[in-house]
């Protein structure tokens, strides 16, 4: 098993870390530890992935799943439940409550504040970052926050049109600077890190650390839905620990 740590200064009491694909029971377009119920893969297979997942790094309860949409609704959970939400985030203030996000090319964002005591996790897609996810979860916050993101699609292999480029000018002209045109007219080459670090710095979070990790070019560490069309989920995950 291979797990990414977050390189940022969260609490003491405050866990977190990204899985990836190294281990677990899945074969085929699956290979590896998929977390996706939600892929085409074998469930009985899923089910043991998690398990296994969740005994190898001790985490205190189940996570709590989402079913993603490239929604902007942030889920408020103050206890561990088996029920799957409608959500593309997860916020808690409670201990061992696990939140989880799930991707294969989308951006993984945490959130803690800075005393411990509130945490987040977020699945931010374009369209959900363009619309707001970000902000729904900090409004949930009192204190200062800090925010690592996870494993996502590089800036070297994710292409998008204009009208992704115009969805986020139309809320920051600064934007702009995160496109690189590509030699295809309409086409650009779009960097999420960046895009997700100016939405949290415009909301006021300084404090932004970025694993740069790319799901597209390391197919041997992670599932990339842009790569392979039929594949795995990864996921990213926090908690209060008591």
């Amino acid at each position: 098993m291979k797990i990414i740590i977050p390189n940022w200064p969260a609490p003491k009491n405050v866990k977190a870390f990204a899985s990836t694909r190294v281990g677990g029971f899945s074969t085929g377009s699956y290979q590896g530890l998929n977390l996706g119920a939600h892929v085409g893969d074998d469930w009985s297979l899923v089910e043991k992935n998690r398990d296994w997942l969740a005994l190898q790094v001790s985490m205190p309860n189940a996570p709590v799943w989402l079913n993603q949409t490239h929604s902007t609704v942030v889920a408020q959970i103050n206890e561990p439940t088996l029920d799957v939400l409608d959500a593309d985030g997860v916020f808690t203030s409670s201990q061992h409550v696990v939140c989880s996000a799930m991707t294969a090319d989308c951006l993984p964002v945490l959130l803690t504040n800075t005393q411990g005591t509130q945490v987040a996790a977020v699945h931010a897609g374009w369209r959900g970052l363009a619309n707001g996810i970000v902000e729904n979860a900090l409004e949930l916050f009192s204190g200062e926050v800090i925010a690592w993101l996870g494993p996502a699609i590089g800036p070297q292999a994710f292409e998008v049109g204009d009208d992704v480029l115009q969805a986020f000018v139309d809320f920051d002209s600064q934007a702009r600077h995160a496109f690189l045109p590509r030699d295809i007219s309409g086409k650009w080459f779009a960097d999420m890190s960046k895009l997700a670090t100016q939405r949290l710095n415009k909301a006021g979070v300084t404090q932004v650390f970025d694993s740069g990790l790319c799901t597209f070019q390391d197919s041997d560490s992670f599932y990339s839905y842009r790569r392979d069309g039929v594949t795995g989920r990864q996921a990213t995950f926090i908690w209060i620990e008591g």
